[in-house]
């Protein structure tokens, strides 16, 4: 049995038109920059080897499940702490979504802002636009209620209240995490227009500030698609999305699967990201073999080692940008997400992933005596409950050995001048059978 383990002794975006600034969602604003490549973190993973312990075979007798679907990586900046089959690849759900978003943030860097385009074809008189509202998606995979209503109210401040024509939506626009065209164009008409909004429109109105206006624009005629815009379009609007990091970072609180399927299709697709993440991971690229972007597959498939790799390689990647990951995954203690109900080592940075008979779970996490601990813990054919109650066990059991803190280090803080000041909630959620 391959497995080691060291006992330590003290061990929203924004729109602008030439004249008018939103007000509805104060997302900020930046010029997108092109990382350069950040100077090397003292990071990497450590040797494999194969060291017989107690207490991890306490670990894995109480898991009920056989032990070659487990597999456990801990180390140190250093120093091998743990490992049983831990360059083995297996089932490891929405710890697909580390590999989405370090290719995410390889490719595309940490302050891309995906823009959508708002334009007409025709003449606008008297509230009136004689002609068609075109919209041209980017591929914004966080295009909400609330920017809708933002758009709404910049149309209506425009002096649009009436189109006479059609809705012709452009490209890859997704609304809602919805990524058929015209299911997205009939939830923007909706968005533009407070007397068509359903409930789950009237409930994300009610997160905005008060003194937020209600848009109100009848559209005519039908929703059509496009694959590109009309030559005569006359642009009005340019919305932008949040920064990559942002983007990221709620979609790994709430494990969202739509977002992490539509950044993912951004970078070329489960194959790409899979061989993006191997590369910068510095492992072998049978280490990390996926199918999709998020997980919602047991032939995604990790090694807890490549997972440690991950998280490390993101963390590099973003130094230069004075990121870290908690600026992309969820910090235990501060973070909505869907980790609010499991009792983890507080201030650790954390990414889980949940299918029928898996259970996964990896990050960083703080200690006194040890620094940073990256981890990983791939569980399989067993039960989830106890999945999660062994995992919680181990890793509060390991942090009085390491020492806890109430500080995390600078690698594991975020940034607060970076952080999103919008209030948007509960439209995050999970939209599967995965919990993260």
């Amino acid at each position: 049995m391959a497995l080691v383990f060291i006992t330590l002794s003290c061990a929203i975006s924004g729109c602008a038109t030439p004249d008018v600034q939103p007000s509805s969602i104060p997302k900020v604003t930046s010029a997108v920059t092109t990382p350069e490549s950040p100077p090397p973190l003292q990071l990497g993973l450590a040797d494999p080897a194969t060291v017989a312990n107690p207490q991890i075979e306490e670990y894995l007798s109480q898991l009920g499940a056989p032990t070659v679907s487990q597999g456990i990586w801990m180390q140190t900046q250093e120093t091998l702490l743990a490992n049983h089959q831990g360059t083995i690849p297996l089932p490891a759900a929405s710890l697909t979504k580390v590999a989405t978003s370090l290719a995410v943030l390889k490719k595309l860097g940490p302050d891309h802002r995906f823009e959508t385009k708002v334009g007409y074809i025709g003449t606008i008189q008297n509230g009136e636009l004689q002609g068609d509202l075109v919209i041209e998606g980017g591929a914004d995979p966080f295009f909400v209620w609330e920017d809708a209503i933002a758009l709404g109210n910049l149309l209506n401040q425009n002096g649009i209240r009436q189109v006479r024509g059609n809705l012709i939506v452009v490209g890859p626009f997704y609304m809602n995490y919805e990524s058929d065209a015209r299911i997205s164009g009939t939830l923007f008409q909706q968005g533009l227009d407070h007397t068509r909004w359903p409930a789950e429109a009237q409930t994300q109105y009610q997160t905005l500030p008060s003194d937020t206006p209600k848009p109100e624009i009848a559209i005519s005629g039908s929703i059509q698609t496009a694959t590109t815009p009309p030559e005569q379009i006359q642009p009005l609007i340019q919305h932008r999305s949040l920064p990559v990091a942002e983007l990221l970072k709620k979609m790994n609180q709430y494990s969202n699967n739509a977002m992490a399927e539509m950044l993912a299709d951004q970078v070329g697709g489960a194959q790409q990201v899979a061989q993006i993440a191997a590369q910068e991971a510095g492992v072998p690229p049978e280490e990390i073999q996926l199918v999709n972007g998020s997980g919602l597959s047991v032939d995604n498939r990790l090694s807890p080692r490549a997972a440690c790799g991950m998280f490390q390689a993101i963390a590099r990647l973003l130094q230069s940008q004075k990121l870290t990951i908690a600026d992309t995954f969820a910090v235990i203690g501060t973070d909505p997400g869907v980790h609010n109900e499991r009792p983890l080592p507080q201030k650790a940075v954390i990414k889980s992933g949940t299918l029928n008979g898996v259970s996964a779970l990896a990050g960083a996490l703080p200690t006194q005596n040890q620094g940073v601990i990256w981890f990983a813990v791939i569980n399989g054919e067993g039960d989830v409950d106890q999945f999660r109650t062994q995992q919680e066990t181990l890793l509060q059991t390991s942090m009085q050995s390491w020492g806890p803190i109430t500080t995390p280090s600078t690698l594991l803080t975020a940034n607060p001048s970076r952080q999103d000041i919008t209030v948007i909630q509960n439209v995050v959620t999970s939209n599967s059978h995965s919990d993260g």
